[in-house]
């Protein structure tokens, strides 16, 4: 599979993208177009949970690449995204716990990229990334997995919490990547487990570390006082890997 961004620009295109079922990442529409074309998109793209910006016409000039935008261009995942419960059966099928990364608000592709590429190492079964406020499979991310991206599932939720919530209920225990949280060396992380990574500035989100069953510092002896997401993403996978090899 190829590493090209797939731009579908045009009004009709783009209902013809949601009908054949592609994933839409992004959408850009003109501010203050109300015509029937681009009330359907709407339409699909709040039934889709699509993220939509309204810009001005400057602006979609500026980002087009066939300059017959019509007022509407989308942006479509490079990579096909899995559904939570493929990850779970994937898990179910080699007769392992199941170990997720779970995602908030992580919005640079290289980041993300990174993170697959960990999981994948480390033998995570799949990574989950909220719809909104994150970065999707774009040909960046795929290029920094270093082809990650074609073996390990990436599902792509409306509602984080939410999602914690329901997997809770197949067993799954969940830590949270925290400064304030417990050294993870003093932690079990054996087992079922969902790992929880947020982004360098904000971290993780209020509400989604309140559905974490845990939280994990990692030890840091210097001068600054946080480490980038996909390194502290590894670093913690990696202390699971240690503890499931121990037993």
């Amino acid at each position: 599979m190829g590493y090209e961004e797939f731009t579908i620009e045009g009004r009709n295109a783009v209902i013809e993208a949601y009908r054949a079922g592609r994933t839409i990442d992004k959408l850009y529409l003109l501010d203050g177009c109300q015509d029937g074309p681009v009330m359907t998109i709407k339409r699909e793209a709040k039934k889709n949970g699509t993220p939509v910006k309204f810009v001005t016409k400057e602006r979609l000039d500026q980002i087009s690449e066939t300059g017959k935008h019509q007022g509407v261009i989308a942006y479509a995942a490079a990579y096909a995204y899995a559904e939570v419960e493929d990850i779970l059966q994937a898990a179910g099928e080699k007769g392992e716990a199941p170990f997720l990364f779970l995602l908030d608000n992580i919005e640079d592709p290289h980041n993300l990229g990174a993170i697959i590429r960990t999981a994948n190492l480390a033998g995570a079964h799949g990574v989950i990334i909220p719809r909104n406020r994150a970065v999707g499979l774009t040909a960046t991310v795929a290029k920094a997995s270093a082809g990650a991206i074609n073996y390990t599932p990436v599902a792509r939720v409306t509602n984080l919490p939410r999602t914690i919530e329901a997997l809770k209920k197949e067993g799954i225990w969940f830590v949270c990547a925290d400064m304030g949280g417990t050294v993870m060396y003093d932690l079990d992380l054996k087992g079922a487990i969902g790992v929880v990574i947020g982004s360098e500035g904000e971290g993780v989100g209020r509400l989604t570390k309140e559905k974490c069953d845990m939280t994990a510092a990692i030890p840091m002896k210097g001068n600054i006082d946080s480490l980038n997401a996909s390194v502290a993403a590894g670093v913690l996978a990696y202390e699971i890997v240690r503890q499931r090899l121990k037993g």
